[in-house]
């Protein structure tokens, strides 16, 4: 039978199996109301029974003419109702004033008999019940619903245990999601047009096989999906899944991993068992380096529950059973630190690697996240996708909803281009603190920190274009100078290392021309440009130590590492640290030497800041445009400027208080 009439008619068999349940439900539900009040009704009549006279005080009350009615059951008792009873008419003898045992050698009816004749303008009423007239069923229906109600308490009972042994038995069930029909297609993905053309092909595999048997070609075995985080992995295979139109099972592989021996082992082969009755069809396994890890990297060997998840997956991709139906598509962002068995051809054939999209890709990008809002028409798609270098989709969809946030915040029904600008600095270093309090040492030293970047980002031949400048706090920054490049550049040539190494460390050497000290500022800068510089040395062979590579693996794993040694000796650290320090010295040196040539346009610049706290790309070139007709020397040519001069509106001390 085709899976997808399987599907159908296990659905519709759990439908009915669902209603039959919720019927079942309130049948018991009200038996089991229906018996309590009859087991109270009985009780009522059976323990409530009240006002008992003895057989005298009957006789006295009949002598005294204070009885109405008298009825007389099959059980030798006799139910009065008296001249002043408060008992409504017609509830008798179901309802009475009280109540006589009689002996059956008295006759009670010829003692009625008696005080009618003797007084016939008051006679007694007398009844009689048949003795036989629902006397089985008063005696058996009480013992029948209790029998019911113990029956009914068994079966639940038993229920409840057959559910906890059903919980216990399933613990090693698989917990896979099963996805009949993704509404995620491939028109919404973009930016990635490449990694959308090995997937086509591996639906045009499931929805058109003989295409490709015909001519010897198998359906690949597995698929990895490879890249950093938020670059649209996992909704690649929702729009494989919507697709193919098969059958997609969706786990990820922490779900596998148990604290219990066997459990992912035995969650796998009911995985694939469930797939094997689905053929075609699509097995994802999203972060899958949860659990295919290299194995023996442990310092407890190789017999842990991890491990045999893995060893169960391995047999269940490519074992002695065949599985030809069944395509495993997983994604991870460490594809580095996979087992080398789970990476072979024959477990997963094809490794696809979704990159951080180019400026062309987070234009499309841009577009599809956008297609929900309403933007202005001063919208430019191509400059925002220049602004974003380095953005995911991830990134660029949360960037477009935070405009949406501010224009909402606004009270505004169409989403402005400031806005997005907002929302892009917003994704990369949080929101501003205008409320902030600031004091006027710390302002001027911010924006003469920002500045010296500013100036150096400028002058420097590699390093990009200036984007803006701000002594607005936002995030854990005091402020900040953003650059953006012109096009997105694979690779980074020495020079352009260098100059980003100097403007990095252009904030430092401004503080140090005009506040004659250092402060905590530029922590972040040194440590950024020292890991550059770093790489620079032990990984690109940028340095006087040559061409060889003396960097470390990124993962370490204790029990592989164990016991090994370095292979750097201690000489070579000595002078790898020496190299490191000589590219930074050189850096800093010439940023002092850059900004000293420029105090008028850094002093200039920082006026701006105190009055505007954010200047643009425009302003910069204009101030200096400004300095170049000054000076009527090229721009960044160096020359000698006056030290001591401050911009209008900053302070003129030079002294940093102790808490800075």
């Amino acid at each position: 039978m085709p899976c997808r009439l399987q599907k159908d008619f296990f659905s519709e068999k759990a439908e009915v199996t669902l209603k039959k349940n919720t019927i079942v439900r309130i049948v018991i539900i009200v038996l089991v109301i229906a018996a309590i009040v009859l087991l109270a009704m009985y009780a009522a009549n059976v323990f409530g029974a009240k006002n008992e006279i003895t057989y005298g005080q009957f006789l006295e009350k009949l002598d005294a003419g204070e009885i109405s009615s008298v009825a007389i059951d099959g059980n030798y008792t006799a139910y009065l109702l008296y001249k002043n009873s408060k008992i409504k008419a017609g509830r008798f003898p179901d309802q009475y004033d009280a109540f006589v045992y009689v002996d059956h050698r008295t006759s009670v009816p010829e003692l009625v008999a008696t005080y009618n004749g003797a007084h016939p303008d008051a006679t007694i009423d007398l009844r009689f019940d048949n003795p036989s007239s629902g006397s089985i069923w008063s005696s058996i229906l009480p013992m029948l619903l209790i029998v019911a109600l113990s029956g009914v308490f068994l079966v639940i009972l038993m229920r409840q245990s057959t559910n906890a042994n059903n919980k216990a038995m399933n613990f090693g069930n698989n917990r896979a999601v099963m996805v009949r029909s993704s509404k995620v297609r491939f028109t919404d993905v973009a930016g990635a047009e490449e990694e959308k053309e090995e997937l086509k092909e591996i639906v045009e595999f499931l929805s058109n096989p003989a295409k490709f048997t015909k001519v010897g070609a198998r359906i690949p075995k597995g698929v990895l999906l490879v890249g950093p985080p938020g670059t649209g992995k996992t909704l690649f295979a929702k729009a494989v899944a919507g697709e193919a139109g098969v059958p997609f099972f969706s786990i990820t592989g922490s779900d596998f991993v148990e604290m219990f021996v066997g459990v992912g082992a035995s969650r796998v082969r009911d995985l694939f068992l469930q797939a094997k009755k689905c053929m075609p069809c699509i097995v994802f396994i999203d972060e899958i380096d949860a659990v295919g890890r290299q194995r023996g990297a442990g310092l407890g060997g190789g017999n842990d529950e991890r491990e045999q998840t893995l060893n169960q997956l391995l047999v269940e991709m490519d074992g002695f059973d065949a599985n030809d139906g069944i395509v495993i598509m997983a994604a991870t962002n460490r594809a580095d630190i996979l087992d080398p068995a789970l990476m072979r051809p024959g477990r997963f054939d094809r490794q696809i690697y979704v990159n951080v999209p180019d400026v062309k890709g987070r234009e499309e990008i841009c577009r599809v996240h956008a297609r929900n809002k309403p933007l202005s028409g001063d919208i430019d798609f191509h400059t925002i996708a220049r602004l974003t270098v380095g953005f995911t989709g991830a990134d660029i969809e949360n960037m477009l909803n935070e405009a949406a946030i501010l224009a909402a915040r606004h009270n505004r029904t169409t989403i402005l281009m400031e806005d997005i600008l907002e929302g892009i600095n917003k994704a990369m270093m949080g929101p501003q603190k205008k409320s902030r309090i600031v004091t006027e040492v710390d302002k001027r030293i911010t924006a003469y920190h920002e500045s010296g970047h500013a100036i150096l980002a400028r002058v420097l031949e590699n390093c990009d274009d200036v984007q803006e400048v701000s002594i607005i706090p936002r995030g854990a920054a005091a402020g900040y100078t953003l650059t953006r490049p012109e096009a997105d550049d694979m690779h980074m040539s020495k020079g352009k290392l260098l100059d980003m190494i100097c403007m990095m460390l252009g904030g430092r050497a401004a503080e140090e021309i005009v506040i004659k000290d250092v402060t905590t500022g530029a922590s972040n800068d040194i440590q950024r440009a020292s890991a550059l510089a770093r790489s620079m040395v032990t990984e690109w062979g940028m340095s006087d130590l040559g061409c060889v590579y003396l960097g470390g693996d990124q993962e370490v794993f204790v029990g592989k590492s164990w016991g090994t040694h370095s292979d750097i000796s201690d000489d070579m650290s000595s002078k790898i640290d020496a190299e490191i320090k000589k590219i930074m010295d050189n850096a800093y040196q010439r940023a002092l030497s850059e900004l000293r040539a420029h105090r008028s346009v850094m002093d200039a610049m920082v006026g701006e800041l105190f009055e505007r706290e954010t200047i643009y790309k425009a302003d910069v070139d204009r101030l200096f445009g400004d300095f170049a007709k000054a000076q009527e020397v090229p721009v960044g040519e160096v020359q000698d400027a006056p030290v001591d001069e401050l911009p209008d509106g900053a302070p003129a001390t030079d002294e940093v208080p102790d808490e800075q």
